[in-house]
């Protein structure tokens, strides 16, 4: 028998274990590991109510990270990140990098920079969107798909107002040839 499954009364090792000695589990579908913590068995055997070591949690913390923190909480960013695109900045590296030169000025208070690096974030993002030309390739490639959707669309509408005309002409011929059935129309009748 394959024993319990709770893992209370025992670990995977003996529940593999168990598979194999009462047949349930092929010695050819064991899995990989089995073989490795037999040979190799941990000094402490893996269980539930064993404790956890006690061992501290070190904190790490970057100067920019309480920064960080107050943008991502009070300003939620609402950007679409590529983890493929390594050259673009992201808003809140673009955000850090505002705050830093502004901080390092130290004419401001820590508040007064902060407002100040968000008023310049935005100028800068809205700068960026009217630079955005049609040269570039992302807006170029926008406008195809703009218009790559339109054309689909109409053909999508066209496609189907032909297979409405042809599945109505379909049903009166099939209503034509069927003459078994209820005629809906004289029943209302007065």
């Amino acid at each position: 028998m394959a024993q319990s499954r709770l893992e209370k009364i025992g670990t995977i090792f003996t529940r593999v274990q168990g598979l194999l000695r009462g047949g349930a589990m092929k010695t050819e579908d064991k899995p990989i590991w089995y073989d490795i913590y037999a040979a190799f068995p941990p000094k402490a055997e893996p269980r539930f109510d064993r404790p956890a070591p006690e061992m501290p949690v070190r904190s790490i913390f970057y100067a920019e990270d309480v920064v960080r923190a107050k943008l991502h909480k009070q300003n939620k960013p609402n950007e679409t990140i590529s983890l493929f695109d390594n050259k673009r900045s992201t808003q809140s590296q673009q955000f850090l990098q505002i705050y830093d030169n502004l901080k390092s000025q130290g004419a401001l208070d820590e508040q007064r920079i902060y407002e100040t690096a968000l008023d310049l974030l935005a100028e800068q993002r809205q700068q960026s969107r009217l630079d955005a030309t049609p040269e570039d390739p992302a807006v170029a490639a926008t406008e195809l798909d703009v218009e790559t959707k339109s054309q689909l669309m109409s053909e999508f509408i066209q496609a189907g107002g032909q297979q409405d005309r042809s599945s109505g002409s379909q049903y009166k011929e099939r209503k034509k040839e069927s003459p078994v059935g209820i005629n809906i129309d004289s029943l209302f009748k007065d």
